[in-house]
């Protein structure tokens, strides 16, 4: 057995060490180059961690083990690895049987237009959080069935893809995840998301946005589901965000489909009393919140809006988001 161990933010080989023991597996420090290296990858983090070496992953196609180290573990704990001890036992039944590994979808975005801050996101930014107008192209509703099924359109930044594994969004959960990637690392796992909510909520304004999905009768064709100002659109791949909030409570890891919730423009005060409700999965009873399922969406805002997944910066709005089938192996506790 040949194993990779990729060492997040805050982790050490101190958290190694118990997988190790008990091992004869030959370990490597780091991602592997290519998928004959390694057997398996160990990633000790959250999900940060995981999004940035997820591109990587897919490309190699080994399975992976999730150790829950990071200031929010909704992947692993979507995958039912609530501790380091889940994923210990995971990986000694993975190394001694092998069977428990499940093959997931991950979600994909695709940017539509450059973005001329790159991969930063940007400093200025104006009324309602988001940034200094910067016009983009209007695109068309009509999509090849080739570029469909590759994701992409005439107006994408073509070879652009970022995967996320469990949610991505834009409005003001993206401002929230903003916020909270400014604050300390131990506070981030402490109720951070919750502090920078408090933060964002007051002055947020909802992000006039249109958002598109298939019809149902001409898959290749986008017809607008949605066109109002919008507090925030959430494109899900895994039930929870945030450390536990159950924005997209239906969604399933391997099902083809992105499970989107919609708030539209509500009171600030309202807003403030919607949230808690998100962590019991509560708030799909509330008229101003749409949660409907597709494979494929286009996001569009009359100014460029920050894109965050996986509680880290993408890109900027506009954007199409689609789903990449059996894109991950991992490994888990058991067959699910």
């Amino acid at each position: 057995m040949r194993a990779a161990a990729i060492l997040g933010l805050g982790s050490s080989t101190k958290e190694l060490q118990p997988f190790q023991k008990k091992s004869d597996a030959t370990w490597l420090i780091g991602l592997p180059a290519s998928s004959t290296e390694a057997d398996a990858i160990l990633i000790f983090g959250g999900d940060g961690t995981v999004h940035r070496h997820l591109a990587q992953l897919v490309k190699l196609q080994l399975p992976v083990l999730v150790v829950p180290c990071g200031s929010g573990n909704d992947f692993a704990r979507a995958l039912n690895l609530r501790s380091i001890r889940d994923s210990l036992a995971a990986w000694r039944k993975f190394s001694s049987a092998g069977g428990n590994v499940r093959t997931i979808d991950a979600g994909v975005i695709t940017p539509l237009v450059p973005s001329p801050q790159g991969l930063k996101p940007p400093q200025t930014r104006g009324a309602g959080g988001t940034a200094a107008a910067v016009p983009f192209p209007d695109t068309a509703n009509n999509v090849s069935g080739a570029s469909a099924a590759k994701g992409i359109t005439s107006n994408s930044v073509l070879d652009t893809r970022y995967y996320f594994c469990c949610v991505g969004g834009v409005g003001l959960d993206a401002e929230i995840a903003r916020r909270a990637n400014g604050l300390p690392r131990w506070l981030r796992g402490h109720g951070g998301y919750v502090l920078s909510l408090m933060a964002a909520l007051f002055r947020f304004a909802p992000v006039p946005m249109k958002i598109m999905v298939p019809d149902s009768e001409h898959p290749d064709v986008l017809v607008t589901r949605s066109a109002k100002p919008t507090v925030l659109a959430a494109f899900a791949n895994a039930p929870t965000y945030g450390g536990g909030m159950k924005v997209a409570p239906r969604a399933q890891l391997d099902d083809g489909q992105l499970d989107i919730c919609i708030v539209s423009d509500v009171g600030k005060f309202k807003l403030f009393c919607l949230f808690p409700t998100v962590y019991f999965g509560r708030h799909l009873s509330i008229p101003q919140v749409e949660y409907f399922q597709a494979n494929r969406l286009r996001v569009e805002t009359e100014s460029p809006v920050d894109v965050y997944a996986d509680g880290e910066y993408v890109c900027r709005t506009p954007i199409e988001v689609s789903v990449a089938r059996g894109a991950l192996r991992v490994i888990v506790p058991g067959l699910m």
